[in-house]
């Protein structure tokens, strides 16, 4: 196991799937972290989402007041990293794609 592939990690991840909505991860993200870091984790989020749609460091910056640095290391974990990222903003357009009400039965 790596530094933070651990039985509680492992656990908390578990108990993150339990989420069935928006309101109940509100809910839980709150509770388990400030209100700072939900902030944070929300900006590398946008960045990662803005860095697939190809939008400049620049403007990543700006629009999300993250360091150069950090955009390079979100942009580097995009591209060559586990896969997560890339994952869920697959599944999201794909999410996005389907009209309402035409969803996969």
């Amino acid at each position: 196991m790596t530094k933070w592939n651990t039985k509680t990690t492992e656990n908390l991840l578990k108990a993150i799937l339990t989420l069935k909505n928006t309101n109940e991860a509100k809910k839980f993200f709150r509770d388990l972290l400030t209100e700072q870091e939900i902030c944070e984790f929300g900006k590398r989020w946008q960045a990662a989402q803005m860095l697939s749609q190809k939008i400049s460091y620049a403007a990543i910056e700006k629009k999300t007041g993250l360091s150069s640095t950090t955009v390079a290391r979100i942009s580097k974990w995009l591209n060559k990293g586990m896969g997560g990222y890339q994952l869920i903003i697959n599944r999201l357009n794909h999410h996005n794609s389907v009209p309402k009400g035409r969803g996969l039965s």
